[in-house]
């Protein structure tokens, strides 16, 4: 088995930092684009999507800037974050998602972040 390499991806969004960080780090707003439900207890997040459920537990979280994840499942050095970075000159709003993949699946999991982004987009309305 491949090691797991970390990989950055970057999606402009029309959204407020502050609106933005609770699609990313509160349950409702995470169930609303990137699971079917979330449950939140015990610093663990419990993702489902149709029959499959993965738990993830909260490394860090700062207030409308980051949210940062490891699946309870994954290897130890591997997390996924997302983080709301503002343009300092422009104000454009961007989110950026640190993950890992394998060699052989980094274009699947490249995949899955872009149309996870997609409905985004669409709770957005951006």
């Amino acid at each position: 088995m491949s090691e797991k390499k970390k990989f950055t991806l970057e999606y402009e969004l029309r959204s407020s930092p502050r609106i933005l960080f609770s699609f990313i780090s509160e349950p409702n707003g995470l169930s609303q684009w990137f699971a079917d439900d979330v449950v939140f207890r015990d610093q663990t997040y419990t993702f489902t999507w149709d029959d499959e459920i993965q738990k993830a537990k909260l490394l860090s979280i700062k207030e409308n800037k980051l949210v940062k994840f490891k699946w309870l499942d994954d290897d130890p050095h591997c997390y996924f974050e997302m983080e709301i970075v503002q343009d300092e000159l422009t104000n454009d709003v961007a989110l950026s998602i640190t993950d890992f993949a394998t060699e052989d699946t980094m274009a699947e999991r490249t995949l899955i972040w872009d149309n996870q982004i997609n409905y985004l987009h669409s709770v957005l309305g951006a």
